[in-house]
This record gives C-alpha cells, structure tokens and sequence, in this order.
C-alpha cells in the first residue's frame, strides 16, 4: 500500500512546506486499519467511505487499532505485531483493499493510506480477516 489521500497529501504540505502545524493534527499513536469491498482508488482517493465493509446486519466488522510499526526505513515500514479483524458474523462480501484512517469507526473520520490487497478475498461468515506480522507493507514514495 503506498496511496496517500488527498486528506493527507494537503495536510502534509501545509505542515511540511508551509510552516502550518495549526493545520495538521497528528492522528496520535495510533491509527486504524480498515477493509474495502471492491477497492476503487479513485473513490477511495475522494475520501469516500462507503466502499468499507458494512456494520450493517451485526457483521460484527470494525477497523482495528494498530500501534506497532516497523521504525521506516527507505521510506518504507509494515505491522510489526498481527493485525486481526474480529470474527465474521455475517459475509462480509469480497475484500480487495485497505485503509488507514484516523478514527476507530466504520464510515467515519479521514482517510490516510489506501491500497489494494495482492489477492482479493471473500470473507464469510465465521471467518476472520488477519494481516500477519510484516503483511501489511507502507511505503511512501
């Protein structure tokens, strides 16, 4: 995964390039990690949230809080502890992408990195969602 938002691309040359700290408020020591249906950057670039995998019906779906990650090197980084969705309560439906945002729940807040999965998966009922230690890769190009 390597897209920034538009959200963070703005915020991070306000605070970078234009002296502006007032305008960027650090998401903190953490951030969540969050699952896309049929990922579509161009949408997900928008900031648009409602390709997310639905809470609707007690999916029981929920972003997960990550705080552990590789010190960057060459611009890169990834988890250093698992990352593990709860348990599916219902299909989830196809998942083909990631993101990372500022705020815990589903639909809400802003959208920092995105990116699509190397292999889609269908996620159904009973099954949990894990992105194993170093499986989710960030670099910043």
């Amino acid at each position: 995964m390597s897209a920034m938002s538009t959200y963070l691309e703005d915020h991070l040359i306000n605070f970078v390039l234009r002296n502006n700290p007032d305008d960027f408020a650090s998401p903190g020591t953490s951030v969540y990690v969050g699952l896309i249906n049929y990922y579509d950057a161009a949408v997900v670039e928008a900031g648009t949230l409602t390709q997310e995998v639905s809470t609707s019906g007690s999916t029981a779906y929920n972003r997960v809080q990550v705080t552990s990650w590789q010190a960057p090197s060459d611009g890169a980084t990834q988890n250093t502890g698992a990352i593990t969705f709860p348990t599916a309560t219902a299909d989830w439906g196809g998942v083909s992408g990631v993101i990372i945002t500022n705020n815990a729940t589903p639909g809400a807040g802003n959208i920092l990195l995105h990116g699509s999965l190397t292999t889609a998966r269908d996620v159904k009922n009973g099954d949990v969602f894990k992105f194993n230690i170093g499986d989710l890769d960030i670099t910043f190009a």
